[in-house]
């Protein structure tokens, strides 16, 4: 029997995403809602407690309302939003993490979905200190930039339709330093220092670029960028979709990399004395509904 899968909050960018990449799909039974009963509560109750697995893709508040809603011990939620990415009674679902991490989403029956920029933060510095090269306590800075489709429905149409003059050019934002995916940068890498993290919006649809800056000088051994990217290599190999590019970086490295896909590459660029280490992959791939059919297809054994 097919499995059961029901998208909570298709509507929005990240569900219809998740639709998308679902509904060709013949190992599956997508479980559907009519957009007229979409915020009948009966009606979702109904369906999230027929389905085998639910995507949660809400706000915050409206996702814990949909927990609230299972009745059984079957149903099983991969959550889309912030409310769950620090909660230790979830699964964080980056199964790139580490092999241990992918066992843990196997099984799990509440899965956090990572968020885009927190994404790339954690796919760069994991490795690093899970080897003992970067100390809890490094000082450490990330610079990100995005495309606008990161911003959902609301930042989409501003920029498709509604355009101000200061869009045509690069934005900074989250310039309280607070931003919303730190919490579970900081929880998943056990950083003691919370990163200075900077994220930017530019005037192109998708695909992200997450950048940390290391002093050498700072980390176990002074590695080389050399070093750090032949220990990245190693940390990713075998992994199908998280890569490591195959020599230092050089030139130019374009932001709207692997859009469509759920690819996310790592290049290392820099010398004996600095490194960067840059993430790249599709903002709605793997940073939102590619990973989050991933997830699925982890947890289902599909």
């Amino acid at each position: 029997m097919k499995p059961k899968v029901f998208i909570d909050g298709r509507e929005g960018t990240t569900g219809l995403q998740i639709y998308d990449r679902l509904s060709g799909r013949g190992d599956i039974e997508l479980l559907q809602i009519s957009d007229a009963m979409r915020k009948d509560v009966a009606e979702r109750k109904k369906l999230i407690n027929n389905a085998d697995l639910v995507f949660l893709c809400l706000p915050d508040d409206a996702a814990r309302e949909s927990v609230s809603l299972i009745e059984n011990d079957d149903t099983r939620v991969i959550d889309a939003s912030t409310a769950h990415r620090t909660n230790p009674g979830w699964v964080y679902g980056f199964p790139e993490l580490s092999k241990e991490q992918r066992t843990k989403i196997a099984s799990a029956r509440r899965v956090a979905n990572p968020g885009c920029h927190a994404t790339g933060v954690i796919a760069a510095a994991y490795p690093l200190i899970a080897t003992g090269i970067m100390p809890h306590d490094y000082p450490l800075t990330v610079l990100s930039l995005t495309g606008y489709s990161g911003g959902g429905k609301t930042m989409i149409k501003a920029y498709d339709e509604e355009k101000t003059p200061e869009m045509y050019a690069p934005l900074m934002y989250g310039l309280d330093l607070r931003h919303k995916h730190l919490p579970e940068i900081v929880y998943v890498t056990g950083f003691k220092r919370k990163p200075v993290f900077c994220p930017v919006v530019d005037d192109y649809y998708c695909g992200i670029a997450v950048t940390i800056t290391l002093h050498n000088d700072l980390l176990a051994g002074r590695p080389s960028a050399e070093d750090i990217r032949r220990t990245l290599a190693d940390y990713y190999e075998g992994e199908r979709f998280a890569t490591v590019a195959q020599a230092l970086g050089s030139g130019m490295l374009e932001s709207n990399w692997g859009v469509g896909t759920n690819e996310l590459e790592l290049t290392v660029s820099g010398n004996d004395a600095s490194t960067i280490v840059t993430a790249r992959f599709d903002n709605l791939g793997k940073g939102a509904s590619g990973a989050a059919v991933q997830n699925m297809d982890i947890m289902l054994g599909l």
